[in-house]
Order: C-alpha cells, then structure tokens, then sequence
C-alpha cells in the first residue's frame, strides 16, 4: 500500500514493447537504495513489481491491462515519472489509502498560476467521476490531492467531471505534475473505499434459508 507522498522525481532508461506487454527500467536512487527483486514501487501511481536491479535502476515487467489503463503506454526514454515505495507498517500515514492500481486516465484542461502557487483542471472520464467528492482525496500521477473543486459536465458532452486541485511549490518542484502541459494525460486512482461502499449497496443480498444453513 502507498499514500500518494512521492519520494523522489525518476525517469524512464528504457521502455521495450512486447506483443501485449512492455518491460520498463527506470532510474530512481532514492526507491532502489533499499529495493529486492519482488519489491513493489509506484511509478506514476503504478504498482510495479522489481524483477532486475542494476545500480540506481530497476527493471519491471508492465502487462496489457495497466498498458490500457495508464499514461505508461505514451512513455518513453526520458519521461519523468513520480517514485514512491510501500509505506512501512510504522510509517507515517502522510497521503491517503493508495493501492497502485490504476483506474484510467484523465487530462489536465487548465493550469491557472497563483504568487507561489498553482490550480490544475483535471477531465476525469464519467465512468470514475461518480467516485470523486469535493474536499475528498484523488490520486492523480501518484500524487495525493485533496479535490478543491468538481464540476459535473452534462451528459449530453459525454458526462464526468472536471476536478480542481491546488499545487504547493513543493508539489510543482518534486513531481511531474509541476510540468503537465495542457492536454497530456495524467494517472487516476480514486478512492477505495468509495468503490467498496458502491459495491455493498448495489450488489443483491443473498437470502438466508433453512437449506443454506443446513449446508453450512
């Protein structure tokens, strides 16, 4: 499990496609300091998992579904990518509850500088926006956000939201959010727990009998 504090500003040494997959080795001194084949590192939000280390890089194996799901299938060599390994049992909860496990993807649509610092518009696609509440938490690149502001779109432009966040300067100088230009993708991982409360209150209750519990 992550919180979404990242550690360090990476970058991608080389991205190798497959028929329906990639190996992607990344440098990152700061996650490789104390990493072991079979570690977990976020990478733009991505759990990945270790299987090569050499030096300040590590080399993971990225399968179709997070390929379809993330930006990492537009890297390539020289991407800055947000670096973040699992949080220790007696660390400090920092971010929020980040699993790593990508929903989609959205697009920066506005970038509005303040004195020091900066709000960022984000189209999150309708089918994750009902996920997503004023002042609740997102991640968004492997970065956790507190959502300053949702928009919902009409359904008649293809429905979802627009999010607004607001980045300090430590955020801008440390993660690739600080360069997102208009239009580029961005990783979304909503919250869990929204997902899990969503599931218990749509899906059927099963109806207890004598039968069920003779069988039992």
């Amino acid at each position: 499990m992550f919180t979404g504090i990242v550690e360090e500003l990476g970058q991608i040494v080389e991205l190798v496609p497959g028929a329906d997959s990639a190996r992607v080795t990344v440098r990152g001194p700061v996650v490789t300091s104390d990493a072991v084949p079979g570690a977990s590192i976020a990478v733009n939000g991505v759990c990945l998992t270790v299987v090569e280390l050499a030096g300040d890089t590590f080399t993971a194996d990225v399968m179709a579904e997070t390929l379809e799901r993330s930006s990492l299938r537009t890297a390539g060599p020289g991407s800055p990518v947000n670096l973040e390994r699992p949080l220790k049992a007696d660390g400090r909860f920092g971010g929020h509850v980040v699993q790593g496990h990508v929903d989609g993807t959205g697009a920066v649509t506005e970038r509005v500088p303040g004195d020091r610092w900066e709000l960022v518009r984000i189209a999150v696609p309708a089918a994750l926006s009902r996920y997503v509440v004023a002042k609740g938490s997102i991640t968004v690149d492997g970065v956790s956000l507190t959502v300053a502001d949702l928009t919902d779109l009409p359904a008649a432009s293809g429905g979802g939201s627009v999010v607004t966040v607001s980045l300090i300067p430590e955020t801008l100088a440390r993660t690739t959010l600080g360069r997102r230009a208009v239009g580029e993708p961005v990783n979304l991982e909503v919250d869990v727990l929204a997902k899990y409360v969503e599931r218990l209150n749509t899906a059927p209750v099963p109806t207890i009998t004598e039968e069920t519990v003779a069988t039992r």
